[in-house]
């Protein structure tokens, strides 16, 4: 998921050329030779590898732009860093720009009244038609900009090449469909080596992969009506048939982690060490494979394998810059001058020659057309660049209303993976009827309001 280290950034020397670049008629910040000054969360954390370079940007823009002074704030602390937003933009303490307005969540936060509305600044955007489509989809509502996308990923299905080989299995013919998948997966799983088929996301974020095997069965955990409200789909046949499969890979297959609720982290050690031979991966996460002593060689990245739907579509994530719909006019166009500083060519560009320079392995998707970040990355084969933009071609947003009906998906999803006697259609049905009750109704009849 997003880290906190301003994606989307550069140095000074882009600067000016950037700040000169991205001009609009509505952003006119600090005019009359007075000075703006706007709060902004996103000064990285202490531990942020790329730290160095975003302090670098920071000043440029500040050099390039005297008029607008700029605070950076690391976001206040808390257990839920979107609750910590939420909590302080009610109590009026939130700030004027916020890069981490999640591909999954903005919508909820447009309609809670918690982002402005850009389609002002964007229409009058010189770089609007740069960033690709699938990045504007989830901050464009009902028509309307609510977000400038800075970090995005696509994700698809790791496969550990080197154990496919041993297994007997091609290492350039990932699993196709749901059939080969199991196949696979039981060819790959050695009980006397504590090694498995394929892991699974049982703790609290299981919802997060549990919905990519709904979309695989043809259907989705929500459905956004027309007017705004939502109908819940946790009972309809393909989650159903979702949960039958996620639950099979367990019992009955046998072909997944021993501690299905294990940490993700734990997931990711089960990848490093060569205990799972496929798991979920991300155009973004091919560093920490080989930061942890994976060989890229032996790395394979594909769509995933489709289900009864005959589709296998990526999840696309990424966060967006937003700003602050109850600061003042003056305010919202300093931040918009920053915000498209941060987003331009020139910044990107820099960002990852950073990266570059420092052995950081960069992010592999970008959201804007005009920057590849394969140009800036040493030792990536083009097969890997090339299945990663194969599998961004079919992609899917995260099911809407995620963020307030995860507890209700996760509690059926574990409890299908930890009691083999569970009915998935039981403990959908369970899921939705409470889910309904505490958060449904009341969100449509907000809705309607």
């Amino acid at each position: 998921m997003d880290g906190n280290n301003g994606a989307a950034a550069a140095n000074a020397d882009a600067g000016t050329n950037a700040a000169a670049n991205e001009g609009t008629a509505n952003a006119g910040a600090g005019n009359a030779g007075g000075t703006v000054e706007i709060k902004v969360w996103d000064q990285p954390q202490n531990e942020d590898p790329n730290k160095p370079v975003w302090e670098e940007i920071q000043a440029g823009f500040e050099a390039a732009n005297p008029n607008i002074k700029v605070t950076h704030e690391t976001m206040p602390q808390g257990t839920n860093d979107r609750e910590v937003f939420v909590t302080s933009m009610v109590g009026g303490n939130g700030p004027d720009a916020y890069q981490s307005a999640h591909f999954p969540i903005i919508g909820d936060w447009v309609g809670q009244g918690l982002a402005l509305d850009l389609t002002p600044y964007w229409d009058g955007y010189a770089d609007k038609d740069q960033f690709i489509p699938s990045s504007m989809t989830a901050g464009t509502i009902d028509g309307k900009v609510y977000g400038i996308p800075h970090d995005m990923y696509a994700t698809g299905l790791f496969y550990n090449k080197k154990m496919f080989t041993a297994a007997g299995l091609d290492p350039n013919k990932p699993p196709a469909n749901w059939d080969e998948l199991v196949a696979d997966g039981i060819k790959l799983t050695d009980t006397a080596k504590k090694q498995y088929g394929i892991t699974l996301l049982g703790m609290e974020w299981a919802d997060w992969w549990f919905e990519y095997y709904v979309w695989q069965a043809g259907g989705d955990l929500t459905h956004l009506n027309d007017d705004g409200t939502v109908t819940l789909a946790f009972t309809e046949e393909p989650s159903v048939t979702a949960l039958q499969f996620y639950k099979d890979l367990k019992w009955k297959h046998k072909i997944v982690q021993n501690n299905v609720l294990q940490s993700y982290q734990d997931n990711m050690n089960d990848i490093f060490q060569g205990r799972a031979a496929m798991s979920n991966g991300a155009s973004s996460g091919f560093g920490d494979y080989a930061a942890n002593g994976m060989d890229l060689a032996d790395v394979g990245f594909a769509p995933y394998p489709v289900g009864p739907s005959g589709q296998g579509p990526s999840q696309i994530g990424g966060a967006y810059w937003i700003i602050n719909p109850k600061t003042s006019k003056e305010k919202q166009d300093a931040a918009w001058k920053y915000i498209t500083y941060i987003n331009s060519k020139e910044v990107l560009e820099k960002y990852l020659q950073f990266q570059s320079d420092n052995g950081i392995f960069p992010n592999l998707l970008s959201v804007r057309s005009d920057v590849n970040p394969a140009d800036f990355a040493e030792n990536v084969s083009q097969e890997l660049i090339d299945n990663v933009n194969k599998a961004a071609a079919n992609t899917h947003l995260e099911y809407f209303l995620k963020e307030r009906l995860t507890p209700y998906v996760v509690k059926a999803v574990q409890k299908a993976l930890t009691d083999e006697k569970s009915d998935p259609m039981a403990l959908l049905a369970e899921a939705q009827a409470a889910a309904q009750k505490e958060v449904v109704d009341a969100y449509n009849a907000s809705v309607k309001k």
